[in-house]
């Protein structure tokens, strides 16, 4: 067991793979079986899962890594700025555009009318015109999609060049790492009204 569970990859993909058996599981006990209902749960765990992993490592970044850096000595910074933050970057990244695109799935899956009433904060008229449930849900939306794109327009693009991933003088470097440190603030910012809507909307109304 230790020996499995000293190998990552071997660990991840085992639990992956536990997953996968469990949400068979729900499909064949599920009251449409494996249906349209059931590809929507199979989304949302998609959407839960990056999510977990893109909001945990933009928490890690706020909460760990700017924080701390500056009382790091300047001869062990290059082992964050060039293995650690990188590595990061990556999951990071990809875990928002992998939460984003389930999630709108998961939305779309509901309907186009409830799809149409989300993004228009209640105001399309295609079910309950002018509900506020629809409201909040659609400010946790669009933050949401905000962040996603201030993840891969302004903080991802700064990263490289703050890094060294992308060669710029000294002085665009220093720019370039504070304003991809003040992305990762407005995301920080933004990502507890979000996590909220997300989370009280599902609870109260489904």
């Amino acid at each position: 067991m230790a020996r499995l569970l000293s190998n990552f990859r071997t660990t991840f993909l085992l639990s992956i793979l536990l997953a996968g058996v469990m949400i068979f599981a729900f499909g064949r006990i599920a009251p449409g079986g494996f249906d349209l209902g059931f590809a929507q749960a199979v989304l949302r765990w998609v959407h839960v899962v990056a999510g977990i992993l893109w909001i945990g490592l933009l928490y890690y970044f706020n909460f760990v890594q700017i924080r701390v850096m500056p009382s790091i000595p300047a001869e062990l910074k290059p082992a964050v700025s060039k293995h650690i933050a990188p590595e990061a970057l990556f999951w990071f990244r990809w875990s928002a555009l992998v939460t984003v695109l389930a999630g709108l799935a998961v939305m779309f899956t509901r309907g186009h009318a409830y799809a149409m009433e989300v993004l228009s904060f209640g105001l399309a008229g295609g079910l309950n015109a002018g509900d506020q449930q629809f409201t909040l849900m659609g400010i946790g939306v669009w933050l949401a999609i905000v962040m996603f794109l201030n993840v891969w327009g302004l903080i991802w693009p700064n990263q490289k060049r703050a890094l060294g991933i992308v060669v710029v003088d000294d002085d665009k470097k220093a720019k370039a790492a504070r304003v991809a440190m003040l992305g990762s603030r407005t995301n920080l910012l933004l990502s507890l009204p979000m996590l909220t809507a997300m989370a009280m909307y599902q609870t109260l109304f489904g």
